[in-house]
């Protein structure tokens, strides 16, 4: 079995994120049988992470209300596992899917069963902050994660949250993502590229993976400052995210992105940004 997992220039190998479980554009987001495929492939995948009622997780992005992606209605926050469970995804027309929505306990339970591939990462991306995590959230995310945790890395805007889901983990990879509004906006102000760095690093020292904005990158890049080379330098790892369509608007900046050795590429359909630019 093949896929788009990633794409190598000048002997560096990118990977092709598989955004919300994409694998390719027509897909919906969050379905068990993308995320398995991917797995097994060896393909670096994402999803979303939020806290529901009682304290678990539920694989879903809009926490705030859960209409656009699923048939019910409300906060994620006020909805039990057994509610959840009960709802069904959306398809990208707005369709009702045959596919449940899943906690992180029932998505590592089919990754218990069907172990991935070597290379496969699944990303945990964390959509909320620390002052959500309470007990019952972090005893529910290692009773989950702890079996299977050696093909996953916990990712957030907040390096707090990070610390909190990761530290009873053994195993456990970490990510870190310092583009929020509010860093973004000061670092528009200073100008300080070098130390917006060295404050990503210090805000989460363990981060192996840190993920960037494409449009900072690019930016930077105009500004003669290279961003990946500097995080590189560092010893981490770069993901870019989000390029969302594989067509003549967004081939020069992937291509920008890959001769600037970024390390992975998030993207909403994998497949045809493979095809693309001519992966593997």
């Amino acid at each position: 079995m093949t896929g788009p997992v990633s794409v190598t220039r000048n002997g560096h190998r990118t990977y092709l994120k598989w955004h919300r479980a994409r694998r390719c554009a027509a897909d919906p987001v969050f379905t068990g049988k993308r995320i398995l495929e991917g797995m097994a492939l060896g393909a670096s995948v994402e999803v979303d992470l939020v806290v529901h009622r009682g304290g678990g997780f539920a694989v879903l992005h809009d926490h705030r209300s859960i209409a656009r992606e699923t048939t019910g209605q409300g906060a994620v926050a006020d909805l039990t596992a057994g509610q959840l469970r009960a709802l069904h995804l959306r398809g990208n027309n707005g369709q009702p899917l045959a596919d449940h929505v899943m906690l992180l306990g029932d998505l590592c339970a089919l990754l218990a069963k069907s172990p991935p591939h070597v290379d496969a990462l699944l990303q945990l991306d964390y959509k909320e902050d620390e002052t959500v995590l309470d007990a019952a959230a972090l005893a529910s995310f290692v009773a989950s994660t702890a079996p299977v945790a050696r093909h996953m890395i916990v990712s957030s805007g907040s390096a707090a949250a990070v610390k909190l889901l990761t530290d009873s983990v053994p195993g456990m990879r970490i990510g870190y993502d310092p583009c929020s509004e509010e860093n973004i906006t000061a670092l528009q102000r200073s100008r300080d590229y070098s130390g917006f760095v060295r404050d990503a690093l210090a805000a989460s020292p363990d981060a192996e993976m840190i993920y960037l904005a494409w449009e900072l990158v690019i930016e930077l890049d105009k500004a003669d400052f290279d961003i990946i080379a500097a995080f590189h330098a560092a010893g981490r790892r770069v993901d870019t995210w989000t390029i969302r369509t594989a067509d003549e608007t967004t081939r020069p900046i992937v291509e920008r992105l890959l001769a600037l050795g970024v390390d992975q590429i998030t993207t909403d359909d994998p497949e045809g940004l493979a095809a693309l630019i001519g992966g593997p």
